[in-house]
């Protein structure tokens, strides 16, 4: 039992937890906003070029509600809402993404002087420039 608290100490330690966490909270954040702009501002719109169709009641009836019998339906106006809503945030991500490669690239990019590079990207780099200048003096005494 020590030896698990331990572990889950490291783990807490090293921020990972703390890194999930956090982005658990944003994303849950992110997701109430983008839901509210799908069904507040996006949808309204979108039931004007419709003729007031509202797309969050639409249904396909299969079995209509008779006395103390409930009615069975798909409700495929809030599958559109929905996949609206996953549209947007796997875009916002998609961008955020690639905008943080985008910066990681040029970070790891050891000839970039615009961005400091970390010490373990110049290493590699040293090393590798290094066994290079190695190469060729052994080429060059063959």
């Amino acid at each position: 039992m020590k030896k698990i608290f331990e572990e889950f100490k490291n783990f807490a330690i090293k921020g990972n937890m703390i890194d999930l966490a956090v982005g658990i909270i944003i994303g849950t954040a992110f997701n109430k906003v983008v839901s509210t702009i799908v069904s507040a501002v996006i949808m309204p719109p979108l039931s004007l070029l419709t003729d007031d169709v509202n797309l969050s009641n639409k249904k396909w009836i299969l079995r209509e509600a008779v006395d103390s019998v409930e009615e069975v339906a798909i409700g495929y106006g809030e599958l559109i809402e929905s996949l609206l809503d996953f549209g947007i945030i796997a875009f916002t991500i998609f961008v955020m993404v690639k905008f943080i490669n985008r910066f990681k690239e040029k970070s790891e990019d050891p000839s970039n002087k615009e961005v400091e590079t970390p010490k373990n990207i110049a290493l590699l780099s040293s090393m590798e420039q290094l066994l290079k200048e190695q190469n060729a003096i052994l080429k060059n005494e063959k």
